[in-house]
């Protein structure tokens, strides 16, 4: 891989909620060079979302050899898996990353360093969170819990629901009588 930025630098800002600005992040960006016209914004977008305009826009946008910088790396996603997986992607695409804050520059063999660091937590997160899924679930069903939702309706309320439904009562008048969604009345009623 070129380790030489030869592209442009450009900047991703986000904040979550839109009580907050972005006047810190810009001031940062300033600092290191980001051209106003270069920087993508994302107001009022939860970093928990892996698809934001924004980044989407920015992700479309870049090409090899450019610099995405951003004031934090939590500023790109706030799941350690997520940002170690754009990271990557980013790194195999020849996309060079620039943390300020965190003084992170995939350019630099330090930098290089901490990414595959990174990358290899999410993994380690990943599989974790795979073995406490499969224990969860081995220790439900020993329990004699299954997964999944609870049923809506019992099978008395089905029987119910049948017969109004065999009546001729309309679906809206039998899920209001039943206290369940309309439709609920078409999944567990058969037409004649």
């Amino acid at each position: 891989m070129d380790t030489t930025t030869t592209g442009t630098r450009l900047g991703y800002l986000r904040v979550s909620t839109g009580k907050q600005d972005e006047a810190l992040q810009h001031d940062a960006l300033d600092g290191v060079k980001v051209l106003k016209r270069n920087r993508y914004v994302d107001h009022g977008v939860s970093g928990t979302k892996t698809s934001r305009p924004a980044l989407d826009d920015l992700l479309a946008d870049v090409q090899p050899g450019d610099t995405i910088v951003v004031y934090r790396l939590d500023r790109l996603g706030r799941s350690t898996l997520h940002i170690a997986q754009l990271l990557a992607d980013l790194t195999e695409r020849g996309i060079f990353i620039e943390s300020i804050a965190d003084g992170l520059n995939s350019s630099t063999p330090m930098g290089r360093a901490m990414l595959q660091m990174a990358s290899i937590f999410a993994e380690m997160e990943r599989n974790i969170i795979a073995e406490r899924t499969i224990a969860g679930l081995a220790a439900a069903k020993a329990q004699g819990r299954t997964g999944g939702r609870p049923k809506a309706t019992d099978t008395k309320q089905t029987r119910q629901a049948q017969a109004l439904r065999d009546a001729g009562e309309s679906v809206p008048d039998i899920a209001r009588a039943l206290g369940v969604s309309v439709a609920t009345v078409y999944r567990i009623t058969k037409t004649k």
